[in-house]
């Protein structure tokens, strides 16, 4: 058995190839929100975040050989739980890293902090629409706050990220709810609709929907804030799903 942690669109054909290899997969997402993870028969979902233990528990019952991470590229905390879990079991953990979106030689600002992704945004001088998820409000919205501008979050409809924004003082009219990736045209209607000034995203690369965002604050005229992604942890990383199967054989069939 296979533990990937999914959660992202390369969940179903990573866990097909897998299935394919002739592994069972068992898909692990942090929630129960609707998701196409393959229809091969030897894969099954379970949903619910797993700290450390969690996972090596759950690794020890369902007798796992490999973890693949699968995990959004900015997902840190499982990056790390992923690896420290698979030391623990002393399994191998694989993960698939999506390619980025962002050119390196690209004229559009690239943050490391909220902080400063916040400074800036709010500093444009109008409404600031966040793509980056449902964590790390707060700094956008105190200097939102500081400023007198309006922040618009564009989120998951999960209960966890609603929750999260009421919590951040996002008023309720402001959470746009959705799953993406959303289409150049969707993204270009919304920062009209708005009247946003800055759009704040992450490098989440061809299959986070990144170009299309890009395209849309261009022609809108609207600026971008970048978030830079998190460096990569140790082990083994791939951003090729065939290259990926293929190490894992390697791996499994020699005993690694």
């Amino acid at each position: 058995m296979i533990l990937l942690l999914g959660g992202t669109s390369e969940t179903a054909p990573l866990a097909t190839a897998l299935a394919e290899a002739g592994w069972q997969v068992l898909v692990s997402t942090a929630t129960d929100i609707a998701l196409d993870t393959g229809r091969h028969p030897h894969i099954r979902r379970r949903a619910g975040r797993l700290d450390l233990e969690r996972m090596a528990a759950l690794a020890r019952q369902e007798s796992i050989r490999a973890i693949v991470d699968a995990t959004h590229p900015y997902a840190a905390a499982a990056h790390s739980t992923a690896l420290e879990a698979a030391r623990k079991l002393r399994i191998p953990c694989l993960r698939y890293d999506r390619p980025a979106g962002l050119a390196a030689d690209a004229a559009v600002p690239c943050v490391a902090t909220h902080e400063e992704a916040a400074r800036l945004a709010c500093a444009a001088g109008g409404p600031v629409l966040l793509t980056t998820g449902s964590k790390n409000l707060a700094p956008y919205t105190s200097e939102a706050r500081r400023r007198g501008v309006a922040v618009f979050v564009r989120v998951l409809p999960a209960a966890e990220s609603l929750a999260a924004c009421r919590a951040a003082g996002v008023p309720k009219d402001n959470i746009i709810a959705g799953r993406g990736p959303f289409s150049l045209a969707e993204n270009r209607a919304l920062l009209k609709k708005l009247g946003i000034k800055a759009l704040v995203t992450k490098d989440s690369g061809a299959a986070g929907g990144l170009a299309e965002k890009l395209e849309a604050a261009r022609l809108e005229n609207c600026q971008v804030i970048v978030l830079r992604r998190p460096p990569v942890s140790a082990g083994q990383t791939f951003s090729s799903i065939p290259a990926l199967v293929q190490a894992l054989s390697a791996r499994l069939d020699s005993g690694g």
